[in-house]
């Protein structure tokens, strides 16, 4: 019974994330490009991998949920056994999926987090540097 109830409760965390879970995927591995390889950490290209391939299965997932809950019979509501226990299903087989996210999500963070720290090729000198440099060269 717990089991199921953090099942429940980690897919409902989710799904909020779910539809910009793509969107945040690419801005971090255009990010990632972008950085110096100093900064990089070797083990971010593996888990943005991992969120990939688990965010993938969370859509097939969710999609097989629809199909199931769509055949049900239609006397098949939440909180009757045929509804609850596919669902219960559902969210059991969705679980790990979500917890490779929970494990492996703080790298888009991570990564974001170099990516504005890292000085931008492009970005000028800041005015208050190009005063100290003028002081010290005289």
């Amino acid at each position: 019974m717990r089991a199921s109830q953090r099942d429940a409760d980690t897919l409902t965390a989710f799904e909020p994330l779910r539809y910009g879970a793509r969107h945040l995927l690419a801005t971090a591995e255009t990010q990632l490009a972008q950085l110096p390889e100093y900064t990089v950490q070797s083990r971010w290209v593996y888990q943005l991998g991992v969120l990939h391939a688990a965010l993938d299965r969370l859509d097939e997932l969710h999609d097989r949920w629809l199909q199931t809950r769509d055949a049900l019979p239609a006397t098949a509501k939440p909180g009757t056994a045929d509804f609850d226990d596919a669902l219960a299903e559902h969210h059991a087989e969705s679980w790990s999926y979500l917890d490779d996210w929970a494990t492996h999500g703080k790298a888009l963070r991570e990564i974001n987090s170099a990516a504005r720290k890292a000085r931008s090729p492009l970005a000028p000198i800041p005015a208050a540097a190009r005063v100290q440099r003028s002081a010290a060269r005289k």
